[in-house]
């Protein structure tokens, strides 16, 4: 397939949401604002220039499962994570060997009913300097949802969903698992956490107990920009007294998601 993709995909987002004419002859109130229509043209358009390089999540964010993992500790994982498909290492973590869809394991009752290579589908692979726009028009095609992704010598560098790029154009995308309440920080494991940038520094030192010592940011992710001086990428990191912060989730604009993790 060619890295240059059908535009029609991009023309009919921009054609639909440029219509002023159409728009006001329908109620107001079931229409976006004119800068949240300009908002999505605008992404629309630079999404054309991204490389899956800069929206993946890195291997090192992966929520995964191994092979010889029971059917308690998958569990674990999928409530502590909520996920719908997960990548499945070799015990040795060395490859990837499926792809678990959680609905999969809906009938499975014990473990003696339980063989995860069983239930395990063909990981779709793809480069890290593939187009978005290509790697969509490739879901679209195979109805895929997550791609392995892939370095310049064939190495793991991470994975991308088709919500990644969904979110990169039309805004965050709230999974309807997470309670509000719980948004801001999700629990991964006793020393890990996916926060929000958005949390309040108040919130985050509060639960944190810790300190950031930096009064003019008012949001975690105004505080790790001023850190870093600039819009970090994926897969960048601080440390803040006992805390790794490493940029999560992220775009041109703003810093998304960020993981914490505890130091020891």
């Amino acid at each position: 397939m060619s890295e240059e993709p059908s535009q029609s995909f991009f023309s009919k987002i921009i054609n639909l949401f440029s219509r002023k004419e159409e728009i006001d002859k329908t109620p107001k109130t079931d229409q976006p604002s004119d800068e949240q229509i300009e908002e999505l043209i605008q992404n629309v358009l630079s999404i054309k220039d991204s490389i899956v390089k800069e929206i993946m999540i890195p291997r090192v964010n992966i929520s995964s499962i191994y092979e010889n993992n029971t059917l308690e500790e998958v569990y674990e994982i999928a409530k502590n994570t909520k996920h719908s498909r997960y990548p499945v290492f070799s015990s040795d973590s060395e490859k990837v060997i499926g792809i678990l869809h959680v609905k999969d394991l809906i009938d499975i009752k014990n473990d003696s009913d339980f063989n995860l290579i069983d239930l395990l589908r063909e990981p779709k692979y793809t480069p890290e300097t593939k187009s978005v726009t290509s790697l969509l028009e490739d879901f679209k095609k195979d109805k895929a949802h997550l791609a392995m992704v892939i370095d310049e010598y064939g190495m793991l560098a991470g994975l991308i969903t088709i919500e990644d790029i969904l979110e990169e154009i039309v805004g965050e995308i709230e999974d309807e698992f997470y309670e509000e309440k719980n948004d801001e920080v999700i629990k991964i494991n006793d020393k890990e956490y996916i926060v929000s940038s958005i949390i309040e520094k108040e919130k985050f030192e509060e639960f944190f107990n810790i300190e950031l010592n930096c009064p003019e940011a008012e949001s975690l992710g105004g505080f790790v920009l001023k850190e870093f001086g600039h819009l970090p990428k994926v897969g960048e990191s601080i440390k803040v007294s006992n805390l790794e912060l490493i940029v999560t989730s992220a775009d041109q604009r703003k810093i998304k998601k960020i993981t914490v993790r505890k130091i020891d």
